[in-house]
């Protein structure tokens, strides 16, 4: 666990940071990164386990959540929600995030 965080946080987040839960759409991408790390957890649902993704549809999985889908891909990858290849082409799910 990257940050010390109980299901309360995680539901304050969801409250706060988005607009709607289904479909998911984030209203405001946290400053705080304890915030930022519980703001990705919903998101990762939208992603299949013991799939491989290319950054196109990550990127299409993603803006349908937030406009600047970049720094969800980013920080989801920086986090270690997701893992990708070294040049970038393939993205999958990590099995290494608990809450």
């Amino acid at each position: 666990m990257l940050y010390d965080a109980t299901t309360l946080d995680l539901e304050e987040v969801k409250s706060t940071c988005f607009s709607s839960l289904s479909p998911l759409k984030l209203k405001t991408f946290p400053k705080k990164e304890k915030r930022k790390y519980l703001c990705l957890f919903p998101i990762m649902d939208v992603f299949e386990a013991k799939r491989t993704y290319t950054e196109s549809e990550v990127n299409a999985l993603l803006e349908a959540i937030y406009e600047d889908y970049c720094i969800l891909r980013r920080y989801l990858v920086d986090y270690g929600f997701i893992k990708r290849t070294k040049d970038g082409k393939a993205y999958w799910v990590s099995e290494d995030v608990v809450l």
